[in-house]
């Protein structure tokens, strides 16, 4: 779940198939930007076999499986995702075994993703979709399951009513043959780091799921404080454990699995990008403060390693309107279609209140939520009290603050972590922020 890869080839097909268990319908949904149907003539199923131009087409496999036939190259620029929808008209989509999705070139036969899925009470879900990215197109592993069937899956992008036909059922298709599984690295992982990963994107897939959003796609950048008096929480390994965990934001939300990240104290640092196969070594050398080796009677700095920021250049102060700036013009520098989640963590010392509230003014009519997150019980300043400050397009930031991350357990910390970014999006789509 989650998993993506680019797509280099015109014409795909998405096949759904299964071993065993009740009949499973497959259907499209073309999507704009908003992710959202333009009308009824975006559904594309067996009953309405095709989309206007023929670009995207209900068909059939050799072994019997429902499939979508998608022309990519003559699809309308207006259509930024296809999603592949699957349903049963029969119980839930648990008694289905052997459950899966494959993205296939459509002119050759090659398997170009394989994606297996065990869903549980759900009755229907997005199982995939192919999106556009900065121009290009990619296919995404998505298995998020509804429990209303496919009319609460439709409502929740648009289309209403919602078809009411049942399924027809047909033949169970024969096991489709092995194909090697696409995903972003996250198999590199240590098995126990692997195994926290995935059940915390679960757990972040909920907490998105009780605020109302499914599918959502979102840049991730992480801003990490730096400053003298984090020292003690980096030496005991919390801050390394906070990027850790908010890792699995970025591997559910991001469309790539890469989060930008950065350190601040006097002077703001950009970190090399996290790529999520790469996370215990990203951990081991950038999550740290700045430090001087000992050398008999002289102090000298240690060696670095490749890509570490110096942080003797960083300094020791709280700075934090200067990271917020760096980060809203990298925002700008770098426009994606796509909102963006800054996870901002700080033990606090804030004492340039003006200049940070007029860099978090500005950025309010730009499509970034901020979430800060404060370690400990010191002053935060304007932070504590930014989201209740009026004469602003949307309310654009979230806090709070906790004693001790580390004994805060997960689902209560994405939650808590989550839950006014979704109210930032429906905001920033009616006041025109977001497209």
């Amino acid at each position: 779940m989650g998993a993506n890869l680019p797509v280099d080839v015109d014409r795909v097909r998405l096949e759904l198939g299964r071993a065993d268990g009740p009949a499973v319908s497959a259907a499209a949904l073309l999507l704009t930007g908003a992710g959202r149907v333009r009308s009824g003539a975006d559904l594309v199923a067996r009953d309405q076999p095709g989309a206007p131009g023929d670009a995207v087409r209900h068909v059939g496999t050799p072994d019997g499986a429902e499939a979508v036939e998608v022309d990519l190259a003559a699809l309308p620029d207006s259509t930024e995702r296809v999603a592949l929808c699957a349903w049963t008209g029969s119980g839930t989509l648990g008694r289905v075994t052997g459950l899966r999705l494959r993205l296939v070139a459509a002119g050759t036969g090659t398997v170009l993703a394989h994606f297996d899925m065990a869903p549980r009470s759900e009755t229907a879900l997005v199982a995939g979709e192919l999106y556009r990215r900065e121009g290009r197109w990619r296919f995404r592993a998505v298995g998020q399951g509804y429990d209303h069937g496919f009319a609460g899956l439709a409502a929740d992008f648009g289309l209403t009513p919602a078809p009411a036909r049942a399924p027809r059922p047909g033949p169970a298709p024969r096991p489709a043959p092995p194909a090697r599984p696409q995903t972003r690295g996250e198999e590199l992982l240590p098995a126990d780091m692997g195994e926290r990963l995935s059940l915390r994107k679960q757990q972040v897939a909920t907490s998105l799921r009780k605020g109302g959003l499914t599918g959502v796609t979102a840049r991730v950048i992480l801003v990490l404080d730096a400053s003298g008096s984090m020292s003690g929480l980096y030496a005991k390994g919390t801050v390394a454990r906070v990027a850790e965990r908010m890792a699995a934001v970025a591997a559910l939300l991001d469309d790539d699995g890469t989060m930008q990240a950065w350190t601040f104290a006097t002077r703001p640092a950009r970190l090399p990008d996290l790529h999520i196969g790469e996370l215990p070594e990203w951990l081991r050398l950038h999550v740290r403060v700045g430090q001087l080796g000992v050398i008999g009677r002289k102090k000298r700095p240690k060696s670095r390693a490749d890509g570490q920021v110096d942080m003797r250049t960083v300094g020791i102060q709280n700075e934090e309107q200067k990271v917020i700036a760096d980060v809203r013009a990298y925002v700008r520098d770098h426009p994606v279609p796509l909102p963006t989640l800054v996870l901002f963590f700080s033990d606090g010392g804030v004492y340039r209140s003006k200049e940070i509230e007029r860099e978090l003014r500005a950025a309010a009519d730009e499509p970034v939520f901020w979430q800060f997150v404060g370690l400990g019980r010191s002053h935060y300043g304007v932070l504590e009290y930014f989201d209740t400050l009026p004469g602003r397009t949307v309310d654009n930031v979230g806090f709070f603050a906790v004693d001790d991350v580390d004994q805060v357990a997960d689902p209560e910390l994405y939650d808590r972590l989550l839950s006014e970014f979704p109210l930032w999006l429906g905001a920033a789509r009616e006041a025109g922020v977001l497209r």
